[in-house]
Order: C-alpha cells, then sequence, then structure tokens
C-alpha cells in the first residue's frame, strides 16, 4: 500500500507515468468512466476548500466510484476531541482511498501511519499540498510540452505559500530551470528553499517589482497574499494588493509565457487578464481532475 504526502514520494519516472494516464484520461474519459465502481473516497477537510475537495470529489465520481466525508472539522468528531490516528482508523473500514485537508502540518503523515487505506495528502498547514504540485506539473507539461528548460516567476506570498514552496521542490529535479521569486521583503521565500537551490546549483533572483523582471519569464505562477495564514489583520491589509496582475504588465510578457494560478483569486490578477490566451489558470483546475483521477487509480493499483 501506497501513500501520497510529499510530490517527491513519487521519482521522476513515476511521475512521468502518472501524467501520460492523465494525459489519456483528457483524450478518453469514456474508458475510465466506470473502472472504480464499487470503489468509495473519503474526503476528510478539517478546513475550508472548494477546488480540491471537489476536484477530488469529481475525479472518483468521474471514475465511477462513490464519495463520503466531511467539509470542515466542526462537521466531524474532530469537534468532540477525536484524535487524527482514531478517525483514519474508523474511516478505513468504510472506504477505500482518504483525501485528507488539515491545518496541522504532518497531520496526514499521522493518519497515513495508523491507516489501512491509502492517504492522500490533500494540503496540511503550510507545508505540503502535493496534489496542487502534480496539477501544476501537468498543466506546464501538456501546455509547454516539457518540463524543463525555462525560467519561472513565482509572484506574490512565498513565505506562507505552500503550493509555492512544493512547486520549487518537484522542479529542482527537472533540468535547466531558473526561478525569479517575486515578492515583498515579508514575504521572501523561506531561507531553507534559498539554500537548498544554493546547494543544489540553481540559478535564482530575488526582485520585488514583477515589471522588472515579467520580459525574461516563460512562466508566471500567482498567488493570494492567505488571510488565513497571518498572525495580524494589519499585516494583511497592508500586502494584500501589493501585486495586481492586469493588461498594462501583460504588455511587457512573452507571447508565449503562461499565467497559472493555484486559486482561489482574490483580487492579484485582475479579471480583464482572463481573456488572455496566456491566462491558463482555468484550464489548471480541469487538469487537477485529470491528475487526481491519475493519482487515485495508481496509488489503487488499478490497471485499465
Amino acid at each position: 500500500m501506497r501513500h501520497l504526502m510529499n510530490p517527491l514520494d513519487f521519482t521522476v519516472e513515476e511521475l512521468d507515468s502518472l501524467f501520460n494516464l492523465a494525459n489519456d484520461i483528457e483524450k478518453n474519459p469514456a474508458k475510465y468512466a466506470h473502472v472504480c465502481e464499487g470503489k468509495k473516497l473519503a474526503t476528510c477537510f478539517y478546513e475550508p476548500s472548494t477546488r480540491t475537495r471537489l476536484s477530488f470529489e469529481s475525479a472518483m465520481l468521474s471514475l465511477g466510484g462513490q464519495v463520503l466525508g466531511f467539509s470542515d472539522a466542526g462537521s466531524s468528531s474532530a469537534s468532540k476531541g477525536e484524535s487524527v490516528s482514531d478517525t483514519i482508523r474508523v474511516i478505513s473500514c468504510f472506504a477505500d482511498i482518504c483525501a485528507m485537508r488539515h491545518p496541522k502540518e504532518g497531520a496526514p503523515m499521522v493518519a497515513a501511519s495508523k491507516s489501512s487505506i491509502p492517504v492522500i495528502n490533500a494540503g496540511d498547514g503550510g507545508h505540503q499540498h502535493p496534489t496542487q504540485t502534480l496539477t501544476d506539473l501537468l498543466t506546464i507539461r501538456s501546455l509547454k510540452g516539457r518540463l524543463g528548460n525555462f525560467t519561472i516567476g513565482l509572484c506574490g506570498d512565498l513565505k506562507f505559500g505552500r503550493t509555492v514552496h512544493s512547486l520549487i521542490n518537484a522542479l529542482v529535479r527537472y533540468p535547466n530551470i531558473h526561478f525569479i521569486f517575486i515578492s515583498p521583503p515579508e514575504l521572501r521565500v523561506p531561507d531553507y528553499i534559498t539554500d537548498m537551490l544554493q546547494e543544489k546549483n540553481i540559478e535564482y533572483e530575488e526582485v520585488i517589482r514583477l515589471e522588472d523582471c515579467i520580459s525574461k519569464l516563460d512562466l508566471l505562477y500567482m498567488t493570494r497574499v492567505q488571510r488565513e495564514r497571518f498572525f495580524n489583520e494589519e499585516d494583511y491589509v497592508r500586502l494584500k494588493d501589493f501585486y495586481i496582475l492586469n493588461k498594462t504588465k501583460m504588455e511587457l510578457a512573452k507571447d508565449d509565457m503562461l499565467i497559472l494560478h493555484p486559486l482561489p483569486r482574490v483580487n492579484e490578477i485582475s479579471v480583464e487578464v482572463d481573456d488572455d490566451p496566456r491566462a491558463v489558470y482555468f484550464k489548471q483546475v480541469q487538469y487537477g481532475v485529470y491528475v487526481r483521477m491519475a493519482l487515485i487509480l495508481t496509488l489503487l493499483e488499478i490497471k485499465c
């Protein structure tokens, strides 16, 4: 039995196989419409989510399976004090696979250690969000035709953004990637990330103004400033509008630069950008369903 806690749990070769499967699902949905009949996915979400939870549920339903679970801790026995370890033991009696989101870092790992079914980390605190990273990688590979040999700018909250941290750690395994980190000083990427890049001799830059580097980028990964990760409202209000991507800034970018965003968007990307063919963040959502379908099949060891 296998779990997914971290994008690095899969080798580059295993990711290639996963993405090939996801691309085949995209092209031949009818082929996969009933392969999970009789299987159940439990979605155990201890903090709010729209895209991730519904994406997992859509993925399982599209495979012909069923879903059960809870969408916040208040509607589970966690509100009565039940531990994650006990919850997953109970869930293992009801379901064949579990996707868990939790505000505490490491909680899905604790669940996996006690589970008799595969557990997928659907986000734990500010730590990891592996299925978002798989979504990002599949989007880049499908639309750029490669993973590697590009310059990527990551913009916004690089301190608390778990999607950013996971994506950087995943991309360093591919060749010739240049990172540009775009953030205010208060939200710069953590030292453990830059230390890792230096150890691996991977090029990176840190800049404050998006306008100063957007012309260099093959990919721009925008993020929101996350109110829920701040200790006080004053800091959040001061920084929440630091970056707003609009048509004027897009005029400086390459014709084939792609804009990604893990969503939800607040106002860091103006709605006027949505019609730009370089804006692929809603396509990214669809790729998230395909990659989660492929992941469910892989962890359940279902061959098609």
